[in-house]
């Protein structure tokens, strides 16, 4: 009995193992002949996997023409645990590299990975690559690694266009798609259409011999991904408009937005003093940014979305439509022919007693803050707070004071201030309109973007709405549906009451300040304006769009240091808005003196030539003078000092001789701005 029960028990013994041995057989026929991954893994040693970089996706203005391709460039990938004994000196001849050179990214590449790929010299050029593939099996462990950089064939619009750089380690941990040694757009079109520009990678496996050459796909690409190229977008600009007013603005400061009122869509958007795009792009673009961010014209600052600027008379026509929707005013009102607060008066130059069409036309800086008083201090709110408030609402449904919402990066919202600003300054109740009425003629705290000022005149030609300005236009072939960009955002005033300040504003242009505005009896409407300056001459302002009749262009120019409105936004403006109606210009005197003005001095810079021999002309002001905030109504800062000045309206002959108290907001915002310019959080 015992002798049997031993030999069942060696039976079931004997049976688990025999399973276990089979079991194991079959796993290894599997692993072996059946699931070929396994036998990618073994092989690691004779197979290289190659990234493969997708096209970036093509820009075209709304006509078709390029404003960004791609060039083929090589990247030279090392794999340290595969790098032997090399001649380093032949190594370094090749590349035009140093050994210490060598030693240092064969350190940095050892630090990333032993075992995995990484960028040992970044976009070498054609000729380069031509010369070390033919040595490259001497080299095992390195291997040449196409991809592209961009490339922008008109040199122009590059604060629209922006540029591209190389991943951080902290976008690396953010977002898992990208890798050491990816591109990813940092500024402008390529920063904010990064995911629909960029693609999906792709890998290939290549099999390579002991001589570190490429012998053909592995198992026909089987395990092989296909890279999905970015998709090409159609952009709102027309590159000849865009080309054509950056040349009006040449040796100039400032800013100069043109938008389609009927759409939203930006027709051209200029910051001057600009640079070609061309420098941020390749083996030299550290070292060019390094110069254009020290350069203190601030090339790299986008005035046309971040700067603020007094609007100045410009700012009265939001201030009229405000006080007509309240009821405060009507198109027939009337005010004397001063303002006059305790011992301080506004005065105007002599004209015929005006309602509120001709105020608009003579740009009557009295009648604009008895407007302003009027409605804050009515007896219809409870309070000057409330009138205040009230006030503001109606500016903001301009997109004033807050970001329109633009599809590019770094939108600035400008200054409107609270009651809550003017409550810590002067005290709950200790303020009324009394106080703070050069508001009402675009001075004091205020701070507009030309952005901004470029879609007040969309909404004042559509008649109360106005599209969300944006810059791009189809995506892939179909239309950009995103960002909410076919809704309409209406304002709070009524449409009727935009046709009083419609034909104060032909008025101006037929027989008002901006009568240089004129060409081919085309229809205008506009307003001039000139921004107080503490530290130099008035900035030129004009506002306008045309025909006034189905409006094709909506257009705001800032020049700054230039003087009158009518000086130099104004005929810019005109140039700009035929230059698209027609396509060509009725007026060559004043074009050429409009391109040949040069109202800053222009500096020689040493940026590194291009090998289309591209240079950057670099010209500018001082930091001060980049910073419209420090531009105030009564005070500046000048050489981080306060300093008291009259108000005084150059344009209208406006001697104003009120001056306000010191204004708490200068020392609130506008040091801090200087401080967040200098540690360049504007620029990055």
């Amino acid at each position: 009995m015992s002798n049997t029960s031993g030999r069942n028990q060696q039976v079931v013994v004997a049976g688990i193992f025999t399973s276990l041995i089979v079991i194991f057989i079959i796993r290894l026929f599997y692993v072996q002949i059946i699931e070929e991954s396994y036998t990618v893994s073994a092989n690691n040693n004779v197979l290289r996997y190659m990234t493969d970089y997708p096209a970036r996706g093509m820009v075209y203005d709304r006509n078709g023409k390029i404003l960004a391709f791609n060039q083929a460039v090589y990247d030279l990938m090392v794999i340290p645990r595969q790098v032997k004994e090399i001649d380093t000196l032949d190594f370094c001849k090749l590349l035009d590299i140093t050994k210490e050179d060598f030693l240092e990214k064969i350190k940095k590449a050892k630090n990333y990975s032993r075992i995995r790929p990484s960028i040992f010299e970044k976009q070498i050029s054609a000729e380069t690559y031509a010369t070390l593939q033919e040595k490259l099996f001497k080299f095992k462990g390195f291997y040449v690694q196409p991809r592209t950089i961009r490339k922008y064939p008109n040199n122009t619009a590059s604060h629209v266009l922006g540029y591209i750089g190389e991943v951080t380690d902290k976008i690396i941990e953010k977002n898992p798609y990208y890798r050491q040694g990816d591109y990813i757009g940092t500024s402008g079109i390529e920063q904010s259409y990064e995911e629909e520009l960029r693609g999906v990678r792709g890998v290939r496996i290549v099999m390579v011999d002991v001589f570190n050459r490429e012998k053909g796909s592995y198992k026909n690409g089987s395990y092989d991904t296909v890279a999905v190229a970015g998709a090409n977008l159609v952009a709102t600009l027309d590159a000849d408009l865009q080309a054509y007013g950056e040349k009006l603005m040449a040796n100039k400061i400032g800013a100069l937005v043109a938008i389609e009122p009927k759409t939203g869509e930006i027709l051209s958007m200029i910051s001057s003093p600009s640079y070609d795009p061309n420098l941020l792009v390749g083996r030299a673009r550290s070292k060019n940014y390094g110069y254009l961010l020290k350069e203190s014209s601030k090339p790299l600052f986008n005035r046309a979305m971040q700067a603020y600027y007094p609007p100045g008379s410009t700012f009265k026509l939001t201030n009229a439509l405000a006080a007509l929707q309240e009821g405060i005013i009507n198109p027939m009102t009337t005010f004397p022919h001063s303002f006059v607060v305790g011992s301080k008066s506004v005065h105007c130059h002599p004209h015929p007693p005006i309602a509120l069409e001709g105020a608009i036309q003579y740009s009557c800086n009295p009648y604009f803050c008895n407007t302003f008083r009027a409605f804050v201090d009515n007896n219809k709110f409870a309070d000057s707070e409330t009138g205040y408030n009230t006030w503001r609402t109606y500016q903001e449904s301009f997109g004033i004071g807050k970001k329109i919402g633009v599809d590019l990066p770094h939108e600035l919202k400008g200054l409107l201030p609270t009651t809550t600003f003017y409550d810590k300054y002067y005290g709950r109740h200790h303020w009324k309109a009394s106080t703070i009425y050069s508001l009402g003629i675009g001075q004091g705290e205020l701070g507009i973007t030309p952005l901004q000022m470029a879609n007040v005149m969309c909404i004042i030609a559509n008649k109360g709405y106005f599209y969300t300005p944006h810059i791009i236009k189809k995506i892939a072939g179909k239309t950009n549906t995103t960002r909410g960009l076919s809704e309409k955002h209406f304002t709070k005033i009524s449409e009727t009451n935009f046709t009083v300040v419609q034909d104060g504003m032909q008025r101006v242009v037929e027989a008002g300040t901006a009568r240089v505005a004129q060409f081919r009896e085309v229809v205008i409407c506009g307003k001039t304006g000139t921004a107080q300056n503490p530290h130099g001459k008035d900035h030129s302002l004009f506002v306008g769009f045309a025909p006034r009749e189905n409006p094709r262009i909506a257009i705001a120019v800032m020049v700054e240091n230039a003087g009158f409105g009518a000086s130099w936004a104004a005929p810019i403006a005109s140039l700009m808005m035929e230059k698209f109606m027609y396509d060509s210009i009725s007026r060559p005197d004043l074009e050429e003196k409009m391109m040949k003005g040069n109202l800053i001095n222009i500096i020689n810079n040493t940026l590194e030539k291009k090998p289309e021999n591209i240079d950057a002309q670099i010209i500018g002001p001082s930091l001060k003078d980049l910073l419209p905030e420090l531009e105030l109504n009564d005070w500046a800062v000048v050489d981080n000092e306060l300093i008291e000045k009259p108000i005084y309206d150059k344009e209208n002959n406006n001697d104003n001789s009120s001056k306000n108290e010191k204004p708490l907001w200068l020392d609130i915002f506008n040091f801090n701005i200087i401080n967040r310019i200098e540690k360049n959080e504007y620029f990055s």
